[in-house]
């Protein structure tokens, strides 16, 4: 029997393992999260509350329930009757009481939204339906011409705070990967009340139909590149900023959780778990990373994280720099070019 530990701490949570399955979709049943928990998955992490989808129901709630005056009377007996309205809040509320009820790994809720108004005080409701920690998933583009840098990164730490002063559970903040100081902003995060950072979101990219005529939106598919981006970031804050690090986008493979960990990652979000191939695919990656752990000689997690972090590399620099020239140096000039 293996004596390596696979435990990490993340967001202040003792987790058996660094594996946190991005599987939580509003489809996935029950039962699938049941069968992720015993292939080994350290936490579920359900998918995001969207702040426009509870404006929304707000609005329809104050038309339909609360002010049902303001239409016909005639046509009053159409109306949906209060008592089997379900918000879409109330329905998440129900799937973390669900969880909790039936799990023992922590459960991990998500905010998604872009403005410090309302929405943010249903915080304090998914802590006491039992979510153990919270995740603020959002993405506020700097399209503005008029809006500099410093003017978005105070949005973010204006949203962290707000969530920070209404609920008692650790915070964590998903973020893009185009902020043009990152360390610095991370450390303005954890100030600001944020327990973690996850690097990084995907999000989906405009196209354009050329038969149509049209701006679509896709979400295109994860490639190494976005796993490599995480390993990069992370490599170099660990160590030098106070708050968890768990790496997301393009993390699939028992490669790419394992590289994450030698970054510094303390948890890897593992993306496209499937409810049927899920639970087998977490449980291989386990298996695998036990045996790599063995083969190498680390017996914990703890002992691995951030082993080629850029504390400890050799070529700290490598993480730093685009590798662009050290590239063309590696393999020749490209074609064209003159040496």
């Amino acid at each position: 029997m293996s004596n390596i530990d696979l435990s990490t701490e993340y967001l202040g949570l003792r987790l058996a393992s660094p594996l946190i399955p991005e599987a939580s979709l509003p489809g996935h049943s029950l039962d699938n999260a049941l069968r992720l928990e015993d292939a080994g998955a350290a936490a579920i992490l359900m998918h995001s509350l969207f702040e426009e989808e509870l404006r929304h129901d707000e609005k329809m709630a104050t038309r339909f329930l609360i002010h049902p005056e303001t239409g016909h009377a005639e046509a009053d007996s159409f109306l949906p009757f209060s008592a089997g309205y379900r918000h879409g809040l109330d329905r998440y509320l129900a799937r973390i009481r669900a969880l909790k009820d039936r799990l023992a790994i922590p459960v991990i809720a998500s905010l998604s939204g872009v403005s410090a108004g309302g929405w943010l005080d249903h915080a304090r409701e998914l802590e006491q339906a039992g979510a153990n920690a919270l995740e603020l998933d959002t993405c506020l583009l700097a399209a503005d011409t008029r809006q500099n840098s410093q003017e978005v990164e105070e949005r973010y730490v204006e949203l962290v705070q707000g969530l920070h002063s209404r609920a008692g559970i650790p915070l964590t903040v998903r973020l893009a990967p185009w902020f043009t100081a990152l360390p610095h902003f991370v450390r303005q995060l954890g100030r600001a009340g944020a327990g973690g950072v996850v690097l990084f979101s995907r999000m989906p990219q405009p196209d354009i139909d050329l038969e149509n005529l049209r701006v679509s939106s896709r979400l295109p598919p994860a490639g190494t590149a976005d796993s490599l981006r995480a390993l990069r970031w992370i490599a170099i804050l660990y160590g030098r900023v106070d708050v968890s690090l768990a790496a997301a986008g393009g993390i699939h493979t028992t490669e790419d959780v394992l590289k994450a960990l030698l970054a510094g990652a303390d948890a890897a979000c593992l993306g496209g778990t499937a409810p049927d191939d899920g639970p087998r695919r977490l449980a291989g990656i386990r298996t695998r990373i036990t045996a790599w752990m063995e083969e190498h000689g680390f017996e914990s997690i703890t002992e691995l994280k951030g082993w080629l972090s850029q504390r400890h590399c050799a070529d700290p620099a490598a993480y730093e720099h685009s590798g662009h020239l050290w590239f063309l140096d590696g393999q020749g000039s490209p074609p064209g070019a003159r040496g």
